[in-house]
């Protein structure tokens, strides 16, 4: 049974629970569910996916991790901590849901529908998790998965040689000719909670498939799909307002072109944009708080920072623990904080807030870290151009134009 696009649904009774199994081991790819893909922990990315989809009334992410359980809550999951024997090598993501079920079963949580939603696919569409659970509480099947459709020649290595799987070797026919086949994504599974608790397998009963496009179908499971989802980030991702609390940049390359001028007595002289003095002091008057970072001892930057009106921190040989705590001296949650950098001294601020932001000439780290990359270059226009970014998001939240699941990054 292959699903159609329409994702709407008669609600029952009951509610739509996703849970998210997300240990803290893996050796395919150490602190996998931790990892960064576009600027975003694929962990969170999951957590953002389900709030998104309108069909789901909770997300749950089962962990042993205290690190992961501390990002899950940041993007706004609930979080059941996994005894350590349902979180080895060996345990099923399967046991990991039945402990959420039997534990929201004890609070006398009613859960009709169950959506096991794998962290380690960072492109899942919202729309397709409300495909499969309309399916679901409709009645048409009791599992719906992500799956693609697939016309693949398939073979098996035996002890004679090569022999085909899904087709005759004398007999090729066309695409156009062939049955479509379906493969599993491993992406997401929806479950009717009652069938579930009495299989306790993800498959019974009646299977549908939701068919999803190839681009949101990779799985992470080895440090180059890392690379590769890395790279297809910026084609997946879906505009979200950028809606923080707080601004930091880095400042050579950013505030300026990266280069410098040096006079016969060593002065320093360096360009900067009207347009981006002009960005900080709109964000100033917005009263969102914005921090220059650099790790050189220079007097044009502490200058430049009264120019602005702005706090400086410099000769800050770890960035990261500086910003760390900027943020957390003035209550600013680092997952609100947007970071603008161009090098691979940012790296580690970019690990900590939500929105790592680079310039389009930036090292290819930073660009393959970045949740977001501008069009204007460093000194030409990117800091104005995040302070538009930044004050449109606000705008936007004051007239009541973004909801709350849209406040999630993505």
């Amino acid at each position: 049974m292959i699903s159609d696009p329409a994702r709407d649904g008669d609600p029952t009774e009951g509610s739509t629970v996703v849970v998210i199994p997300a240990r803290g081991g893996s050796k395919g790819v150490p602190r996998k569910n931790l990892r960064r893909v576009g600027g975003i922990p694929l962990v969170g990315r999951a957590i953002t996916s389900a709030l998104a989809a309108a069909g789901v009334d909770r997300v749950i992410v089962s962990t042993d991790d205290p690190e992961i359980a501390t990002v899950a809550r940041e993007w706004g999951a609930e979080v059941i901590d996994r005894p350590r024997e349902l979180a080895g090598d060996e345990a099923s993501s399967e046991s990991a849901v039945l402990h959420v079920l039997a534990e929201l079963d004890s609070r006398g949580d009613r859960v009709e529908v169950i959506v096991l939603v794998q962290a380690t696919s960072p492109f899942i569409d919202p729309v397709d998790l409300d495909v499969g659970i309309a399916r679901v509480r409709r009645g048409e099947c009791d599992v719906a998965f992500s799956a693609i459709t697939s016309w693949g020649f398939l073979w098996r290595d035996t002890a004679t040689g090569l022999i085909g799987i899904n087709h005759d070797l004398r007999s090729r026919p066309r695409r156009q000719d062939r049955a479509a086949e379906y493969l599993e994504t491993g992406a997401f599974y929806v479950l009717a909670a009652a069938g579930f608790r009495a299989a306790r397998h993800r498959f019974f009963g009646t299977v549908g498939a939701v068919i999803v496009s190839e681009v949101t179908s990779l799985e992470i499971d080895t440090e180059q799909q890392l690379v590769m989802a890395s790279t297809l980030a910026p084609l997946a991702a879906s505009s979200v307002p950028l809606d923080v609390d707080a601004v930091v940049t880095d400042f050579d390359g950013v505030h300026t072109d990266d280069t410098v001028l040096i006079g016969a007595d060593g002065s320093e002289f360096v360009t900067v944009s009207r347009s981006d003095g002009m960005g900080v002091a709109l964000l100033r008057d917005a009263g969102i708080p914005m921090l220059i970072l650099s790790t050189e001892t220079n007097p044009v930057v502490s200058a430049r920072a009264r120019k602005l009106g702005v706090d400086v921190l410099q000769a800050q040989t770890d960035k990261a623990e500086a910003l760390a705590a900027w943020a957390r001296d003035r209550d600013i949650p680092l997952d609100r904080v947007a970071y603008l950098g161009n090098d691979i001294n940012d790296l580690g601020c970019f690990e900590l807030v939500g929105w790592p932001i680079a310039v389009p000439d930036a090292h290819p780290r930073i660009l393959g870290a970045a949740r977001v990359i501008l069009g204007g270059a460093g000194g030409r226009g990117a800091v104005r151009e995040l302070a538009d970014l930044v004050l449109q998001a606000r705008a936007a939240l004051s007239r009541g134009h973004i909801t709350t699941n849209e406040r999630r990054p993505t």
